[in-house]
């Protein structure tokens, strides 16, 4: 079947799906422009979704790859991973060919982000579908007459079978900053890293793609225009303490985010800057 883009309603939300070649499947939000589901042609969801996860807008969507900006975690005095995960996107380009489907969400300022935060933007989040990856890239466009800052990620939930049987390579000899430990910066000695508890890092300067070893859900990561990427799994007590997420689904996911998070990103009047994380099904 050639690919195609068609607007659906995803748990009582506006969506469009991506049927890309191969019999792959993606499905993104209008609300929070998010990507939510990544099918792979063997039929294996490779994204978490919380099946307690909220649509009805009082609430980020739990799971997929939500978008933080202008602001990444409670890294300053805006909501926590900012304004954005909860609004209401635009469909811009929708277009595929033999080999993919793609599809642009936008988002501008309005007087209810300026009330938190007073700077002219517009966004471009662009989901491209091919056989065997997916590529996010999310576009900040500096639209007013003064420069800012901003920090984002995107905040990306990859589907475990068991999260304790997950090993991830490319992180050796970098440094990272671990919220669990008071945000000492460590640096990361060990040829992979493996989950055995609560784990919230974020690596610094990472230049390598990384490998996510997990059995029959193994990815290659890649980011480009951002500087860092969080690990993050809450583990049992933290994920029991959360709403929108069943107890035991600390099991099936693991955050894997590209991150602009511990240097923030200067934009002046006028410019524009691009991030990307590239997904691959190995």
């Amino acid at each position: 079947m050639k690919p195609s883009i068609e607007t659906i309603e995803f748990r009582g939300t506006p969506a469009l799906r991506l049927n890309g070649p191969g019999g792959s499947v993606a499905v993104v939000s209008l609300l929070g422009g998010q990507l939510l589901s990544w099918i792979t042609p063997d039929g294996r969801e490779r994204l978490y979704l919380s099946p307690d996860a909220v649509f009805d807008g009082s609430r980020p969507i739990r799971g997929g790859v939500p978008i933080c900006f202008p602001q990444f975690a409670d890294l300053g005095d805006l909501p926590k991973h900012g304004l954005v995960r909860t609004r209401q996107w635009a469909v811009g380009t929708q277009r595929s060919g033999d080999d993919y489907a793609l599809v642009t969400l936008t988002l501008s300022d309005d007087a209810q982000t300026r009330a938190a935060w007073p700077h002219a933007f517009a966004l471009e989040m662009t989901v491209m579908l091919e056989a065997d990856r997916v590529d996010m890239e999310l576009c900040v466009q500096n639209t007013g007459i003064a420069a800012f800052s901003f920090t984002a990620a995107l905040h990306t939930y990859v589907r475990c079978v068991q999260v304790e049987d997950v090993a991830i390579e490319g992180f050796y000899g970098h440094d990272y900053r671990d919220a669990t430990r008071d945000n000492a910066v460590v640096r990361d000695s060990g040829t992979e890293l493996t989950v055995d508890r609560e784990i919230d890092r974020v690596y610094r300067n990472v230049k390598r793609p990384q490998w996510l070893r997990a059995g029959n859900l193994s990815l290659g990561i890649q980011q480009q225009g951002f500087g860092d990427v969080v690990v993050w799994n809450p583990w049992a007590e933290k994920c029991a303490a959360l709403a929108d997420m069943p107890d035991e689904d600390w099991r099936y996911m693991l955050c894997i985010e590209a991150a602009a998070a511990d240097t923030a990103i200067d934009l002046t009047a006028g410019d524009e800057w691009y991030g990307r994380q590239t997904l691959v099904a190995i």
